[in-house]
């Protein structure tokens, strides 16, 4: 192990540590080490010299083994089922398109495929991701068929159908942890997209693409895609075409929760003004291609943004100010996570516990199947002693 990696090691360690509002006593008890051992490997003048020793650290700050192991010999990667997951992931696996190709039937009417969509997006909205399941195992291979066995005069409306099927199969795939399979219905809502002939809809899949970047923790590509779409997007934003600039404003978005992640404050505050921007010159009340984006979802991601610089202070304030009452559970439960988090930051422990019981009321199976959520849960137990009941029956339903 080279000491300048040694000591990139202790930094990125120091640095996820204070993002979740440890202290080193406590990362130390969480890790069965000593406190000076801790100290020592965040200063860089002490070697991690054993992959278990990394697998536990990694494990604890929820970061990727990978990006503490650049020199290690060997990558465990450790995976956590999340309930629920496995049917969507045998529906992507399932060879629908072949049944469709040599098992032609009479597609069904466009308006009952829609409305089963629509439904779709209102299930991704509210976390509700059971129902989501029951409902995307009959439809994704209804949408399939449609697209082989309808008139060519009809394709393109089944595709743009299709694609947005796929979508929300991925911003659930996304929103449960499992970044393969969601990567899979991205790319497979993008191909559709392009079928459909509809640009405006590639750029949505861009956007569903990038969450899957976010969950897996390649900032890099997630900066590439959202820049790439915004980019090719910008002239129809600057234009005054409102589905356009929601497209935009919702890439420029992902943009500062990516620099945010790097650390990156100047470059995460600049994308976030340019959304703001954007932002007020739409105004709210839309949701096109199922963006939610508006003034509220910027003020959201400030949030957001300040939580993962380790600015707890501004998180607070600017969360105080947002009027969440036009978006989507899950986007108001997100806020109650993200707050959450601020108050783990400040130590207040009370806050928390409150802020995530807000979150768990709007969805409950989304903070209960949330490893974040997991985490903070986790750490709160950690940092009060002895926990409160709240805390205690908290934890127990999220499983930490």
């Amino acid at each position: 192990m080279s000491t300048e990696y040694q000591r990139a090691l202790g930094r990125r360690i120091a640095q996820e540590r204070k993002r979740r509002g440890l202290s080193q006593p406590e990362l130390a008890r969480l890790i069965d080490r000593s406190v000076a051992w801790v100290s020592q490997v965040e200063r860089g003048v002490r070697k991690v010299d054993r992959m278990s020793v990394l697998e536990k650290v990694a494990e604890t700050l929820d970061v990727p083994l990978s990006e503490l192991a650049a020199e290690a010999p060997v990558v465990a990667a450790v995976t956590e089922e999340t309930p629920g997951t496995a049917d969507l992931r045998l529906l992507l696996s399932s060879v629908h398109s072949l049944r469709a190709m040599l098992h032609p039937v009479p597609a069904a009417p466009a308006e009952e495929l829609r409305a089963q969509v629509e439904q779709a997006w209102e299930l991704v909205h509210e976390s509700r991701y059971a129902e989501l399941t029951g409902l995307l195992q009959g439809l994704v291979p209804a949408l399939e068929t449609a697209v082989r066995s309808a008139p060519e005069e009809r394709r393109a409306e089944l595709f743009e159908l299709l694609a947005a099927a796929y979508q929300a199969c991925s911003a659930a795939l996304a929103k449960l942890g499992e970044p393969e399979a969601a990567w899979i219905a991205a790319d497979r809502a993008i191909i559709a997209a392009e079928r459909a002939g509809d640009p405006l809809l590639v750029a949505a899949g861009a956007f569903r693409l990038g969450f899957v970047f976010l969950g897996a923790r390649h900032f890099d590509q997630v900066e590439e895609t959202a820049r790439t779409a915004s980019d090719a997007l910008w002239f129809l934003a600057e234009a005054g075409k409102p589905e356009a600039m929601s497209l935009w404003g919702a890439l420029t978005l992902q943009r500062a929760v990516a620099a945010s992640l790097l650390n990156d404050a100047d470059t995460a505050y600049r994308h976030l003004a340019k959304a703001r921007e954007i932002a007020g010159r739409l105004g709210d009340g839309r949701n096109d291609y199922n963006t939610e984006f508006g003034p509220a979802n910027v003020a959201l991601h400030e949030v957001a943004v300040a939580v993962e610089l380790g600015d707890a202070g501004h998180a607070l304030r600017a969360g105080t100010t947002v009027d969440v009452s036009t978006l989507s559970g899950e986007r108001r439960a997100r806020l109650h996570i993200h707050l959450a988090r601020a108050h783990a930051q400040r130590r207040q422990i009370d806050e928390a516990v409150s802020a995530v019981l807000e979150a768990e009321a709007v969805t409950p199976e989304q903070v209960r199947n949330h490893r974040a959520v997991r985490r903070l849960v986790s750490d709160l137990l950690t940092m009060q002693d002895p926990p409160s009941p709240e805390l205690r029956e908290l934890a127990d339903r999220v499983g930490a």
